[in-house]
């Protein structure tokens, strides 16, 4: 008797194959993906940055501040040395002056004649008033230099101040940064692995866009008919074109690149990852 041959076959275990649109590209598709994941990536990065808020821009301020400060300072100091280092070039041509002034004195009495006698009266007179004029010059020198230390004791009780402040606000700062970066790290390289996905183009016309904006928006999603970005209507027409994923579309009005709500929950996913 013939033996009976089992029809039963043992079947492999086939997983199930996931639809997919047949109008849909695939690498479009996952072109729009990254870059709307990339888009929410730095937005986040956007939201670090403004709890900072202007806190880097105030230290730097500050810095140039005391920067500008301290060269004051020595411009002062410089001009204080140069006037006193005059002052006493002058007090040495008022000494080399009054020894003239001895010498002619000395000589008059014993001249042969009034004419020899009212010559060295002239070269007494001329020296005393060369002496009158180191003298006053002496005195501007002194209320100049009295002056500058004026100024110096107002720049360095501001400076005090600024110090204080630049202190105050590192202090700040560096707590802030402290609390954000560690999510800032995680999220650069996010932002760097997204990257990879996208070709040179698109990231450069992403970049463009993301840099001319405001709000650092240059994907958005479509929300009730207008672009998510400058809240233009979009026709019909092309909200379909954009869910058909078949090229990178951008709105007319403000060129910033538009996906459905198709491509931002992949998106979403796909930081969730």
């Amino acid at each position: 008797m013939a033996k009976k041959v089992s029809t039963k076959k043992a079947e492999a275990k086939v997983e199930p194959t996931p639809i997919q649109r047949p109008d849909v590209d695939l690498a479009i598709e996952k072109r729009l993906v990254a870059l709307y994941t990339l888009q929410s990536v730095d937005s986040e990065i956007d939201k670090i940055q403004t709890v900072r808020g202007e806190l880097p821009q105030a230290v730097q301020d500050l810095e140039d501040e005391i920067a500008g400060l301290n060269t004051r300072i020595e411009n002062f100091n410089a001009e204080i040395k140069e006037t006193d280092a005059a002052n006493k070039t002058r007090n040495t041509e008022i000494a080399d002056h009054e020894e003239m002034i001895k010498k002619y004195q000395k000589q008059q009495d014993n001249v042969r004649n009034n004419r020899e006698y009212e010559s060295l009266a002239k070269e007494i007179e001329f020296q005393n008033l060369e002496i009158q004029l180191c003298e006053r010059k002496n005195k501007e020198g002194a209320a100049k230099i009295k002056e500058l230390k004026e100024h110096i004791a107002t720049a360095k009780k501001l400076l005090e101040g600024r110090n204080a402040d630049l202190e105050s606000k590192r202090e700040e700062l560096t707590s802030i940064i402290a609390e954000t970066e560690k999510d800032e790290k995680r999220l650069r390289a996010k932002s760097a692995e997204q990257e990879q996905f996208i070709d040179e183009r698109y990231l450069t016309a992403y970049k463009r866009i993301r840099g001319a904006a405001r709000n650092g928006l240059a994907v958005v999603q479509i929300d009730r008919d207008a672009c998510g970005g400058c809240f233009s209507a979009i026709p019909p027409q092309r909200q379909m074109e954009i869910k058909m994923h078949k090229k990178v579309i951008v709105c007319e009005n403000c060129g910033r690149i538009l996906v459905d709500d198709d491509i931002a929950a992949k998106a979403k996913a796909n930081l969730e990852k």
